[in-house]
């Protein structure tokens, strides 16, 4: 049987930059129609022409595959109602970090004193540009996310118009904030569909599998996989595929991040078919993403079959999630 997925998208990947950029871009650039591209690079994207600069490295870099890179700017609270006007058409979304919290971070909004950040939000909202965010505070490591709760609650009443994106949502918590209020959505990774924390420190230490945010609990996975598998309807994919090379992931600091770009939509379609949604992933990874973005996409059919294939144990210097393992489903063609 063959599966097919129409214009699949990734709302959430880092494809860094130089000859990273040129080993990573065409892994997704080949079987997705588009991506929501980070802007966290060094250093970080903050002008319109850091940002167009960038698009057309992507887009060299993807090598003529029919993909749409949607690119983001880095938040900073002194952007303009003027400068985001003019930068309107070229971003699907700004991305605000907390200061610190993960790779590239430190440019990124200390304290969220809302004084301090109404002006550029409510241009935001007045111009309709999402504002996604990384939501973790730096306290406990498995209590960072549950923690950054008040401030998306914070945002989203006080900005009621801005629609905010919960990125790579890991706790049951944040998955029952998204039907309360309407302004806010949420992408969800494959690895966090996957993993718990046991899987990265229960028993041998796996530096492959470490991300943050951190994979958390089993009810918090089961929580994620509920609205996933239901194709609820604010929720999308995001891979945050994020590649370092090896030996920063094998090393005493481990830089977080975990790269599943190139076999995301095999291992999405295996966990959809072996939890009874098949019928739901089209949804999840493609037609929910086009309407909470509103965008129009390339028209791509990636067709997968049932033939097991075993993962690469390296792409370039980055190890894959699930590295010289085999897994049950195989692109057969894209058209």
């Amino acid at each position: 049987m063959s599966i097919i997925l129409n214009s699949p998208l990734d709302m959430h990947l880092h494809l860094r930059d130089g000859d990273m950029l040129k080993v990573v871009a065409p892994l997704s650039a080949t079987s997705f129609s588009g991506a929501v591209i980070m802007p966290n690079l060094i250093p970080p994207i903050t002008t319109k022409d850091e940002l167009i600069a960038y698009r057309k490295r992507v887009i060299d870099a993807s090598k003529d595959s029919a993909f749409t890179p949607y690119m983001t700017l880095f938040f900073k609270s002194t952007y303009s109602k003027e400068f985001l006007t003019q930068v309107k058409d070229e971003i699907s979304a700004i991305k605000l970090y907390p200061a610190g919290i993960t790779t590239n971070s430190d440019g990124g909004v200390s304290g969220f004193n809302i004084d301090e950040l109404k002006d550029t939000l409510n241009s935001m909202s007045e111009l309709n540009i999402p504002l996604a965010i990384h939501g973790e505070t730096n306290g406990f490591v498995m209590d960072r996310e549950a923690e950054f709760i008040s401030i998306y609650e914070m945002l989203a009443s006080n900005f009621p118009n801005l629609k905010i994106i919960m990125e790579h949502i890991t706790t049951k918590e944040s998955v029952a904030l998204l039907d309360r209020y309407d302004n806010l959505y949420a992408t969800i990774t494959l690895h966090h569909l996957l993993i718990t924390l046991d899987d990265v420190a229960g028993g041998m230490l796996q530096p492959h599998l470490f991300c943050k945010p951190i994979a958390k609990r089993v009810e918090d996975r089961e929580a994620l996989r509920e609205v996933a598998f239901k194709g609820h309807p604010k929720v999308m994919f995001g891979s945050d595929s994020a590649p370092h090379p090896q030996h920063a992931k094998e090393a005493s600091f481990c830089s977080a991040g975990v790269f599943t770009a190139p076999i995301a939509l095999q291992l999405l379609t295996e966990l959809f078919i072996e939890n009874s949604n098949l019928d739901n992933l089209q949804k999840f990874i493609s037609t929910n993403g086009q309407n909470i973005y509103n965008i129009k996409v390339p028209k791509k059919r990636v067709i997968l079959e049932e033939k097991s294939f075993i993962v690469p144990k390296k792409y370039g210097d980055v190890v894959p999630i699930y590295a010289g393992e085999e897994i049950r489903y195989t692109i057969k063609e894209i058209k």
